[in-house]
């Protein structure tokens, strides 16, 4: 259900003003993607970027491709946190890299800034007002020295499922062929007057944002689609419809999907999804070649820690087997360091 209110309806309170304050830190496809949208629809927004990234940024501006034609926008970038006090803040990094990026983005956080984290994986705040056994504990493989709490306000942060596709063709120059979705939630399930006005923002810039009660259901349905086909797309160099049509590679796929929702069931998930259709639908994305994949031909690290070993850590809290997803991570990684090696 959208989470907007009908044109005929009451409009709800607006929570960030007119032209938002709005930093994006991290300059890939998400950031320069989310970035561009944003400037475009009128908000005050500023990137956070480094090297070839912030020269081209300074330089030419933003450019994004995408269903809605070709989008230029103007923002300010700097590879500094120099920007004041945010509205609202992106971080849209790689999980590895959000305890650096987390520590240089204090001065951009107030006490009403609205912190969203756009990694893959298990999140570092998945326990956070999630009740239970093992509620307000950390997720080791995502946050192994336990900062990210002291330098993000957990009371401040949206929990976000990002299903955007979009890679960058050059420097400041995105392009994306399916349409922009980001599913959004607070940790504690409360449906908030910023949670909406978030919504609210994103929609008026051509991303279709929904609220969620629920959305740690949603973070496994993507955990389990990246799980899936990152790694195996290391190991194999196949491609999405590979994945999802080979019977080599089904094979593995089906087994790590039967432990992913075992894992996610342990923890109270309700995964709203036909386990064969997620097949169809993941052999229908066609040619496409993972972001892993891509990390790993660039010899980039591979975001195997909040993509696989989170989801082996939080099984093995309920003693639930997990070989194939072992398995398939400790191939991955392998192929990932051999590659390190014979670069070096």
């Amino acid at each position: 259900m959208s989470p907007l209110q009908p044109a005929s309806a009451t409009p709800l309170p607006t929570f960030f003003p007119p032209r938002a304050r709005i930093t994006i830190a991290g300059a890939g496809a998400i950031g320069c993607t989310l970035a561009t949208r944003l400037a475009a629809a009128g908000h005050q927004v500023s990137l956070l970027a480094r090297g070839n990234t912030l020269r081209a940024v300074r330089e030419q501006g933003l450019r994004l491709d995408d269903l809605s034609g070709s989008t230029c926008a103007t923002v300010q970038a700097d590879a500094a946190p120099v920007f004041g006090v945010q509205d609202l803040l992106f971080l849209c990094s790689k999980s590895q890299d959000l305890p650096d990026l987390a520590a240089s983005v204090g001065p951009l956080i107030g006490p009403n800034t609205v912190i969203v984290p756009t990694p893959n994986g298990v999140p570092f705040w998945y326990f956070h007002h999630a009740g239970g056994r093992f509620d307000g504990q950390s997720v080791r493989a995502v946050d192994p020295h336990g900062v990210l709490p002291r330098l993000l306000p957990l009371d401040q942060v949206i929990g976000a499922v990002v299903f955007i596709t979009a890679e960058l063709s050059a420097p400041a120059q995105v392009l994306s062929r399916t349409p922009h979705l980001m599913m959004l939630g607070e940790p504690s399930g409360a449906m908030s007057p910023r949670l909406r006005g978030l919504c609210e923002l994103l929609s008026g810039a051509g991303i279709e944002a929904r609220a969620l009660e629920r959305i740690r259901d949603k973070l496994w349905t993507k955990v389990m689609a990246n799980l899936t086909s990152n790694p195996l797309s290391v190991v194999t160099g196949a491609t999405l419809e590979e994945i999802y049509t080979q019977p080599a590679l089904l094979a593995t796929v089906r087994q790590v999907m039967h432990e992913v929702m075992l894992t996610a069931c342990a923890y109270g998930a309700r995964l709203d999804f036909d386990p064969l259709e997620f097949l169809r639908l993941g052999a229908g994305m066609g040619a496409v070649r993972t972001s892993m994949l891509q990390d790993y031909e660039r010899g980039r690290p591979l975001e195997l820690a909040a993509i696989g070993e989170a989801v082996i850590e939080l099984a093995e809290r309920y003693e639930l087997p997990t070989p194939a997803t072992r398995s398939l991570l400790a191939l991955a990684r392998w192929r990932g360091a051999e590659r390190s090696r014979l670069a070096a």
